[in-house]
């Protein structure tokens, strides 16, 4: 492997994922410039239909294409600044990936990566692989890899092209980006009524779909959150507020998980402020909105006891708000109360068309960190429930690493991952691997695979392998 460097590009830590239908033929390729290439490997760059790609070709190409798509960037965390356009979980991993021999593929997608891209990308992944197909060569085998936002991307294409896509690989995913929306929707509702007193700094409401003033209703939430958690009762509400969408405390890769009930309830502030307020609340929905045609989301704050329960946050809670001296159940009784968002049915239907429905022929394996508050795990067990439903359970598995934060998978565990997916793709039988197994597999690749990528502080950390056996909470608000 090449000298590791440190990462500069960020992959936003949001909860989201998404995908497009294939919809628009081939475009001829509009040149770009590439970086100088790596000894032993061509680079290719080019725009097709308007997206912007690149393509890494190793010289000892071993047949196996991996088409990345990469998470959510909300245009307003860049500040005018491009996307990064990284071929991996992160920037090290195109490395790593082509240094074995892979070629990797990704589309920047339209409006040069940045905001919703739902409604093109599949359809620029599929020019991508007809591009590759006519300009490289037909690969042996093709494997989509989505991360974040990108994986129901990358399972979405294996549904809609199932002759050209083998298996799918995900990092950190949350597939059902319409029942997440839905939770996220849930949480910045909750927070309006329990944190605020329901409007902005400048007295007007806080509206959280097709808002006049989304700025202002986003730093009201923000403001609220901020405040919130500095002291108990604060707190307390907090904890509740994340319980809606399964949405832990372990925001730090390089902390242990919170021992405390501050420590967890301040670490879920971090999430419901980067994640669900500044990178998908009301500001955020102003361009989902726009790319739907209209408000795509519900609330429902009905039974939340029986919620809470399944959520696996009861005790948690339930202790937050006995310390802070709150009745729970009034809390309760609040949210049940809140008027109910209604979704426009026009453009819930048209989120609905781009999510995917567990059908594909191909294997499907994700790969998630315990402690991922930005894109819960739940998202795994709800899609495993949805592959069940529809009769496959034997494609779709899932593996854990034990770690906080969002996409902290190290390049060895990453590694790891994509060739427990080729061992299934090559005997037609998932492997049986333990975290022991699965530990050493990534410890024997060395210290450089131990690598690992933290989205927050933007920085490259080493991380000894934790796969570990884990069972999420069921997702909190599934839409199939």
């Amino acid at each position: 492997m090449r000298r590791p460097y440190h990462a500069t590009t960020a992959a936003f830590a949001a909860a989201a994922a998404a995908a497009a239908l294939v919809a628009a033929p081939a475009a001829s390729a509009a040149p770009s410039e590439c970086a100088p290439p790596a000894p032993d490997l061509t680079e290719h760059c080019g725009e097709l239909a308007g997206a912007r790609y690149r393509v890494l070709v190793p010289d000892d190409w071993n047949g196996t294409l991996l088409l990345y798509s990469h998470g959510h960037y909300p245009a307003e965390f860049f500040g005018g600044f491009p996307a990064p356009h990284v071929l991996g979980n992160q920037e090290l991993s195109e490395e790593m990936l082509t240094d074995h021999g892979y070629a990797v593929a990704g589309s920047l997608f339209q409006d040069d990566g940045l905001g919703f891209t739902v409604p093109t990308a599949v359809a620029d992944q599929s020019r991508l692989l007809d591009w590759f197909e006519t300009n490289v060569g037909e690969p042996d085998r093709t494997i989509t890899y989505g991360q974040s936002m990108g994986s129901v991307t990358a399972i979405k294409h294996a549904e809609v092209e199932p002759d050209r896509i083998d298996g799918v690989l995900t990092v950190g995913g949350v597939v059902d980006w319409v029942g997440q929306f839905d939770a996220i929707l849930d949480m910045n509702a909750a927070t309006r009524a329990l944190l605020t007193d329901g409007t902005d700094a400048h007295g007007n409401p806080i509206e959280l779909v097709g808002a006049d003033d989304p700025e202002a209703s986003r730093d009201a939430l923000v403001a609220a959150l901020t405040q919130a958690q500095e002291t108990p009762e604060g707190r307390a509400r907090i904890a509740l507020i994340a319980s809606l969408n399964t949405v832990t405390g372990w925001y730090w890769m390089n902390e242990p998980r919170p021992r405390t009930l501050e420590e967890q309830a301040r670490g879920q502030a971090q999430w419901l402020i980067g994640a669900y307020t500044l990178g998908l609340g009301p500001k955020a929905r102003e361009g989902l909105e726009e790319k739907l045609g209209g408000n795509p989301n519900s609330t429902d704050l009905d039974g939340l006891r029986a919620r809470l329960a399944r959520s696996g946050a009861a005790p948690a809670v339930t202790a937050a708000y006995a310390r802070a001296g709150l009745d729970l159940r009034a809390d309760l009784a609040a949210l049940e109360a809140v008027e109910p968002i209604e979704a426009d049915p026009q453009a819930r239907a048209a989120m609905v068309a781009h999510r995917p429905e567990g059908t594909t022929p191909s294997p499907v394996l994700t790969l998630h960190t315990t402690g991922d508050g930005g894109a819960p795990p739940s998202a795994e067990r709800s899609f495993a429930h949805r592959v069940r439903q529809v009769g496959h359970p034997e494609r779709f598995r899932s593996l854990y690493v034990e770690r906080g934060a969002h996409l902290s998978v190290s390049l060895g565990e990453e590694l790891v991952a994509l060739r427990t997916l080729e061992r299934r793709l090559d005997t037609g039988r998932w492997p049986v691997r333990s975290p022991r197994v699965l530990n050493r597999a990534a410890d024997a690749l060395g210290p450089d695979y131990r690598a690992t990528f933290e989205v927050v502080t933007l920085q490259t950390f080493d991380h000894a392998p934790a796969f570990t056996r884990f069972v999420p909470p069921p997702a909190p608000r599934p839409s199939w």
